[in-house]
């Protein structure tokens, strides 16, 4: 209603003008009777008052269309606009221009989601040519015994670890095409990745320690949630290292859930970095003392967790360790 008034305003205000002027003009001639002006001036307002009820209610919708316009884009996928009923030459043309703008914008979309999808699959092959001369060099080193052997292994693990971050940083965007969800003992699953993790903890004179009931299993995808893992297993080892601790994987149920709870005696983490550390890229004030950090890990391990129906949550004090636990 009030779009309607402040369209309708200067033709209102135009009308007075001149049947002010109209009323002088007669005045100043000598036609001075008061009450044919007055019935002049009702006869005239009436008839701008029925054009203006008429204009109002032909395109009532309209008007209500644009002071309150849909979030929806369903009304522009069916061609249903509201004031598709409307046959009045500015709602017909508003609605042709409204069908040209969707169409221009599915086509810049389609551009975009083409170009996403290039650079998606650019960076898979990537990565996995980068993979095969990985491991041709692991192979190369792997019966040496020299601390210069053992030095490379170590940083083609990190390598190798970078180019799986980035590969399923790409296809998380397209999970849903990546999925194989079954029914996973928790306990092998751990086992299987904690040993594929061996040379980390040697390295870093860290033991895992594991507490899991053998006849709890989970429903997951076993290819992202051993992601999970090492990225949760990776975090512990760096921020525990040197120190000849340990990491304590536990396994139990709660209130007909499986929970894996992944404990570690690090160095703990500053309360307040605590609401962030599941945020892409924050790397907080422990990330600032280690080079390796790139704020990924926690970021990955949410946004997986989320796609597979799980639940992370983490807590930490400073000196303490550091706490995390997957609902399944």
């Amino acid at each position: 209603m009030k779009l309607f008034w402040r369209e309708q305003a200067l033709l209102i205000f135009i009308y007075l003008v001149q049947i002010a002027i109209i009323t002088l003009v007669y005045w100043l001639d000598g036609f001075r009777t008061a009450n044919t002006a007055i019935y002049a001036a009702l006869l005239s307002g009436s008839i701008l008052a029925l054009y203006l009820a008429y204009r109002y209610i032909t395109n009532r919708s309209f008007y209500r269309r644009l002071s309150q316009p849909s979030a929806s884009l369903e009304p522009l996928k069916s061609g249903a606009s509201e004031y598709a009923i409307q046959h009045t030459p500015l709602a017909e043309a508003l609605q042709e221009l409204e069908r040209h703008q969707y169409r221009a914008y599915q086509t810049e979309l389609l551009r975009h989601q083409h170009k996403n999808e290039e650079h998606t699959q650019f960076m898979n092959q990537w990565v996995h040519q980068m993979k095969t001369p990985i491991a041709v060099m692991h192979l190369l080193i792997q019966d040496e015994d020299d601390s210069r052997s053992s030095a490379i292994g170590d940083e083609l693990d990190r390598l190798r670890k970078g180019l799986e971050t980035v590969l399923y940083t790409s296809r998380l965007e397209r999970f849903e095409h990546d999925l194989h969800v079954e029914s996973l003992s928790l306990e092998e699953l751990v086992r299987r990745t904690v040993s594929s993790q061996k040379r980390l903890f040697i390295r870093n004179s860290v033991f895992p320690e594991i507490a899991i009931d053998a006849s709890i299993r989970v429903v997951s995808d076993d290819k992202w949630l051993s992601f999970v893992l090492v990225q949760l297993i990776t975090n512990a080892v760096r921020y525990s290292a040197g120190k000849g601790r340990k990491i304590s994987f536990e396994g139990y149920e709660l209130e007909g859930k499986a929970v894996l709870s992944i404990r570690d005696e690090g160095i703990g983490i500053p309360s307040s970095d605590l609401p962030k550390v599941f945020d892409a890229y924050f790397t907080g004030e422990n990330g600032r003392k280690y080079d390796e950090s790139t704020g990924m890990g926690l970021y990955l391990v949410r946004q997986i967790c989320e796609k597979l129906n799980h639940h992370a949550e983490l807590q930490s004090a400073v000196g303490e360790g550091t706490t995390v636990t997957l609902t399944f």
